[in-house]
């Protein structure tokens, strides 16, 4: 029975389609340089982000300058011209995007995810196909969650086989970036039940992107509906997801490793901006005794706090990076169980952190730190609607199962 319940009625407000780069995008070459690219963006990404947030302008420029830098092709394998870099070099250029624009880090994960999906799953004729597409320059969007089943796993959108294509039928929501995708890989199952990628043009007929995203926070993460009616994808573009699931491989701790990274990013905006703050702006409390606010011990106290969170769940994530690149090379039940254990201990650091920072920066600032002009309000509504992602209470108890019972983590993209 179907149970979707997302809000159609404005189909007739679908949002057309970006045409794909005219210029083939640069190809990192290094770690090193992949952080460097990543500072110089975020330098620019952060002048605009109050105003983006505010107004809910979509981040066009931004995202095609993001794309167009390298940074959405740092990990395709070295065998196919890409970068290859670690995966806690890719983590840290997440974190120091969504530092400055947290809608704009996290509209590149699914994009990533489904990069290292096309690695562990395609075969080479794919591989080849695909990766060329991402070193050009080319955005894949998203198009996996749906809004009424009963389990995020529960997918209602189905393919049948027409010789050399398929055709898909469904509707989607949570389509994180989809909108200002150049190509949209649907989850939809075949007869068996198993879940593939179809990768579908963006304006391939019947594939209709809604901008109805509403949330409170993210909020140009243009993460709204698809609908797809009848949806014609080629099966050059038809990537068996399943199989990263079939047996371990890192596929699942990829996929949250960035959402970890997101959330880094986030804290230390509010930490940062807390100082600032604090530093120019608040005044000492008037039963201190004090001359100025950054001498306040309560407040000295708070903020060595949050930052020495921020730097273990920072440790964590590069960690998990490195666990994570281990499990890439060498996809084993032991690998890939450490990987998805230290990115799930991660996840509850960086999500305790986001939460924390962006709430005490109010205490902290004091009343003036929420008027409208500073939006400051940003970081927690951003924090508050990105952590809830995928619930960090059912990471404690995977950790437990793992430390308590040698119960490895389940294999599937929230683990």
């Amino acid at each position: 029975m179907t149970i979707n319940a997302a809000n159609t009625d404005k189909a007739r407000e679908a949002v057309p389609a970006i045409a794909r780069p005219k210029e083939p995008a640069h190809i990192i070459r290094s770690d090193v340089e992949a952080i460097e690219v990543a500072e110089r963006l975020a330098a620019e990404f952060v002048k605009g982000a109050a105003e983006r947030d505010r107004d809910r302008i979509w981040p066009v420029k931004e995202l095609d300058a993001f794309s167009q830098s390298g940074l959405w092709s740092i990990n395709v394998p070295k065998a196919y011209g890409g970068p290859e870099v670690s995966y806690a070099t890719l983590a840290k250029v997440v974190e120091i995007i969504s530092a400055a624009d947290s809608s704009i880090g996290q509209i590149s994960q699914n994009h990533l995810g489904v990069v290292a999906a096309i690695r562990t799953v395609s075969d080479e004729v794919q591989k080849k196909l695909l990766f060329a597409e991402v070193l050009k320059g080319t955005r894949f969007g998203n198009a996996f969650s749906e809004f009424g089943s009963k389990r995020a796993v529960d997918f209602e959108t189905r393919f049948t086989d027409h010789g050399d294509h398929v055709i898909v039928t469904g509707q989607k929501f949570y389509s994180t970036g989809a909108l200002l995708a150049h190509l949209v890989p649907i989850v939809a199952l075949d007869d068996q039940g198993r879940a593939w990628y179809a990768i579908a043009e963006r304006d391939a007929p019947g594939l209709t992107v809604i901008d109805d995203w509403s949330a409170f926070g993210q909020r140009t993460t243009l993460s709204g509906t698809v609908i797809l009616d009848r949806v014609k994808v080629p099966k050059t573009h038809l990537v068996p997801g399943y199989k990263g699931y079939e047996v371990p491989t890192a596929d699942g701790a990829i996929f949250q490793i960035i959402q970890v990274a997101v959330d880094t990013g986030i804290a230390k905006a509010a930490i940062d901006d807390t100082i600032d703050f604090v530093r120019t702006k608040s005044r000492a409390w008037v039963d201190s005794g004090l001359e100025k606010a950054t001498d306040d011990p309560y407040t000295l106290q708070a903020i060595g706090d949050l930052t020495l969170r921020l730097h273990a769940a920072q440790a964590l994530l590069r960690e998990a990076g490195h666990a994570i690149d281990r499990a890439v090379l060498e996809p084993n039940a032991q690998t890939v169980a450490h990987a998805q254990i230290v990115t799930a201990e991660a996840k509850i650091l960086s999500t305790e952190v986001a939460i924390a920072a962006t709430n005490k920066l109010f205490e902290l600032a004091g009343t003036r730190s929420t008027l409208a002009e500073h939006a400051l309000d940003r970081h927690w509504r951003n924090a508050r609607t990105h952590t809830l992602h995928d619930p960090v209470r059912w990471k404690y108890s995977i950790l437990g199962k793992y430390f308590l019972n040698g119960e490895n983590p389940p294999l599937h993209a929230w683990s």
